[in-house]
C-alpha cells in the first residue's frame, strides 16, 4: 500500500473535494480507490495515511456510490443456445485449416477438419501443403455422396 500525503496544496484542494467539507468519508472513498468502510476507518485507526481525518464510529456515506453499485453489478449466463443448421446428419458440414508449430513424422505441417453440423463428428484430413485442401474436400464429397445415395 502506498502512503498518501494530503497536507500537500495539490492533494488538499478544493477542486480534489468538490466543495464538501474534507473529511466526509465518501470523498475518502473514493480516494482511496473505492474501499469499504471498514477498511477506511481501519486506515485510520492504524494512521496507515497521513492528514486521514477522524471518521466517526456511525460516520457512513450519504450517497450510494454508483461505481461501487455498477462494479457489483454481474451478468447472467447465456442460455444455452445449440447452433444446430441442420436437422439430419451431414446435411451441413464446416471445415477449417489449422496448422502446426512442428511437423509430423510423416511431414505433415497442415490438418483440414471437417465438422458435421448435426452430430458434431468430426474428420481430420493430414497434409503437407496447404495447397492439398481442395483435393481432400473433393474425396470427402465423393465420400459423403456415397454414404447419402
Amino acid at each position: 500500500m502506498f502512503t498518501l500525503d494530503v497536507n500537500m496544496p495539490e492533494v488538499n484542494s478544493m477542486l480534489f473535494t468538490h466543495g464538501k467539507r474534507a473529511g466526509d468519508i465518501g470523498i475518502w472513498h473514493k480516494r482511496a480507490g473505492h474501499v469499504n468502510l471498514q477498511c477506511l476507518k481501519l486506515m485510520e485507526k492504524q494512521n496507515l495515511v497521513g492528514g486521514l481525518p477522524k471518521f466517526g464510529i456511525k460516520e457512513v456515506m450519504l450517497e450510494v456510490c454508483e461505481a461501487c453499485q455498477l462494479g457489483k453489478q454481474a451478468r447472467h449466463p447465456f442460455l444455452a443456445q445449440t447452433t444446430h443448421v441442420s436437422f439430419k446428419p451431414l446435411e451441413m458440414i464446416r471445415l477449417d485449416v489449422w496448422t502446426t508449430k512442428t511437423k509430423s513424422i510423416g511431414g505433415c505441417k497442415y490438418y483440414v477438419s471437417f465438422i458435421d453440423d448435426h452430430t458434431r463428428k468430426v474428420w481430420v484430413y493430414f497434409m503437407k501443403h496447404k495447397s492439398e485442401v481442395f483435393p481432400h474436400f473433393l474425396n470427402f464429397k465423393k465420400w459423403w455422396r456415397r454414404r447419402r445415395v
